[in-house]
């Protein structure tokens, strides 16, 4: 449960930190138009809470499927087509959702970079387990 809520936080944040800080991806209402299957949204927030939640829960549910299924293709390309698995995801977000244009393929590389990075940053900090010691 925990991890889930960590994929859906790191996709939330690093959505945020894409739309503010890498050229070419960015975050906006469209007046008339911003609605989510029937969910109409007034404000952007909205509509990035939204969008971190669909990708945690591919991340979570779906990612683990798809990068089984390649294992042979990323074990060939010594892990690199990981990448090519993450920016589909996070192209599928974009489709998904017309608030988020991400304008090219290098911004959905740096995009994709970023989203990894801050779900990378945020697995680092796991709590210590207790260890139970019977005598």
């Amino acid at each position: 449960m925990r991890s889930l809520v960590m994929q859906i936080f790191a996709g939330t944040l690093g959505l945020f930190l894409a739309a503010k800080f890498i050229p070419g991806a960015t975050l906006e209402m469209i007046p008339g138009e911003s609605s989510f299957f029937g969910i109409n949204f007034t404000a952007s927030w909205q509509i990035l809470l939204l969008a971190g939640f669909i990708l945690g829960l591919i991340n979570f549910f779906i990612k683990p499927i798809v990068k089984m299924i390649t294992s042979p293709l990323r074990m060939l390309t010594f892990g690199l087509f990981g990448l090519v698995i993450n920016m589909a995801i996070i192209w599928i977000i974009d489709i998904l959702f017309i608030e988020l244009v991400i304008q090219g393929i290098v911004s959905l590389f740096y995009t994709t970079l970023l989203i990894w990075l801050v779900s990378f940053l945020l697995g680092l900090h796991k709590p210590a387990r207790k260890v139970m010691v019977e005598e």
